[in-house]
């Protein structure tokens, strides 16, 4: 059967369905006035009759309403207040940042708030000691379960047979000569870290750092996040890293009331 899709059917099939909506409203946000669907069809490039089609259907959901001259499309009230919610929302990333920097500026040291995803522990968000001698893991950094104080506190936050379970999917790599390569020997820290409330990483994950971490828990008792400290450990020895888990603790409760009130 020959191939009939047209170069407009092509085009179309480019711009994923759940995206084409997103697109035009991002058009007229970058328009200080109102646009016709050709005209934020210029930002888009999707064919002129599925342009029209979005745009009546936007239009009947009170996201977009028509200027005076029936031409060209605005903003409604529903998208308008969805914007606003939108921006409003960032303040509790603010807050969290000032709650970071509160903590480095009373332990000296690079704090992290780390959170888990599928390729591992992910730097969300981090304030720099003042040192210029520092160990670089910037934001956006991901880091192994098994061998890190935030993905210990993570998988120490797990129901046991969870835990277990987890564990038991993991690729123990030996990163220093101080990893855990043995499951049973991580399992049997992942209980005492459960029970002792934070974690340690002494040079497990890199040579010559060492940091601590205690979970965030939203209002339920729910594992969130990681709240970690590492430094250089010709700075910060695993004692020094000790006496800092009461600062971040205090944090972790701020944080919790901050975030989830």
């Amino acid at each position: 059967m020959p191939n009939t899709m047209t170069a407009q059917d092509d085009l179309d099939a480019r711009i994923p369905t759940n995206m084409r909506t997103l697109l035009l409203l991002e058009a007229l946000g970058h328009s200080d006035r109102a646009m016709t669907p050709t005209e934020m069809n210029a930002f888009v490039g999707l064919p002129k009759q599925t342009v029209h089609r979005l745009c009546a259907t936007l239009e009947a959901e009170g996201f977009l309403v028509r200027d005076g001259d029936g031409k060209g499309f605005r903003a409604a009230r529903r998208t308008r207040l969805m914007a606003s919610g939108l921006l409003h929302a960032g303040w509790a990333n603010i807050a969290r940042h000032h709650i970071l920097a509160e903590v480095a500026g009373a332990v000296g040291e690079t704090v992290n708030y780390v959170v888990p995803e599928e390729a591992g522990m992910r730097y969300l968000d981090r304030v720099d000691t003042r040192w210029s001698f520092r160990i670089q893991l910037p934001v956006g950094t991901n880091v192994p379960f098994h061998c890190t104080a935030s993905g210990k506190v993570f998988m120490a936050s797990l129901a046991p047979k969870s835990r277990a379970a987890f564990v038991n999917t993991l690729e123990l790599n030996q990163k220093t000569a101080k990893t855990h390569v043995s499951a049973e020997a991580l399992m049997l820290e992942l209980k005492r870290i459960a029970k002792q409330g934070y974690a340690e990483d002494d040079e497990e994950f890199l040579d010559d750092m060492v940091a601590v971490a205690v979970p965030v828990r939203d209002h339920f008792g729910r594992y969130v996040a990681s709240l970690a400290v590492h430094g250089p450990s010709q700075r910060m020895t695993m004692p020094n890293a000790r006496e800092m888990v009461p600062t971040l603790q205090s944090a972790a409760e701020k944080l919790r009331e901050t975030l989830f009130s």
